[in-house]
């Protein structure tokens, strides 16, 4: 009977199968280390892009809070423009409203029957002191004030009995209340033809 010895062999292959298992476990942790590099390197260069974009980003932010900070200061600069320019409309519209009171007063005035001796106007009304003949003068005269347009109330404050070089006459003081007028917009009034 032939005896063959088979135990050389088994151990040649279990040292090639431990020489397989060890080969095929260092060459995957050596994938496994190339992947993680890879990935490494991969995410690396993205977070350096993103610091690179967020720089570029605050740059242009930069740029733009400056050009804010400039229509900021134009804005500004043209609100102080747009108010300087109201007052000068406001100024415009009320240049020609003293003379115009005085020559609607003027037109307003019965002649020869009546007279001022005091003007006190202000923004928003008109006193007038006078002397007239009599009070249906008066009367007429408020009539014509309240016919001008000018007024949106006419009211006799008082009326007194004066004497004068011995002539017997009335003192009296109107107070008017002016109509809002719009800047720009000159009230318009008629001119009045005096009654004789």
């Amino acid at each position: 009977m032939i005896r063959i010895n088979l135990l050389p062999f088994r151990s040649a292959r279990k040292k090639e199968n431990i020489r397989r298992q060890l080969s095929i476990s260092i060459l995957t942790v050596g994938l496994a280390l190339v992947a993680i590099l890879g990935v490494y390197l991969f995410l690396d260069s993205r977070v350096s892009d993103l610091n690179d974009r967020i720089k570029v980003t605050q740059a242009e932010l930069e740029k733009y809070d400056k050009i804010n900070k400039e229509i900021a200061e134009i804005k500004k600069k043209l609100d102080t423009l747009n108010k300087k320019l109201d007052v000068i409309r406001a100024l415009e519209a009320s240049r020609y409203e003293p003379v115009l009171l005085l020559d609607i007063l003027t037109q307003a005035v019965i002649e020869k029957r009546m007279w001022f001796t005091k003007l006190d106007s202000n923004v928003t009304s008109l006193t007038i002191t006078g002397m007239a003949m009599d009070d249906k003068t008066v009367a007429d005269f408020m009539l014509r004030l309240e016919g001008t347009g000018l007024f949106s109330t006419v009211s006799l404050r008082n009326v007194k009995q004066v004497e004068l070089q011995k002539t017997p006459l009335k003192s009296f003081e109107i107070i008017s209340t002016k109509k809002q007028v719009n800047p720009g917009e000159a009230p318009a009034s008629a001119p009045l033809k005096a009654k004789k």
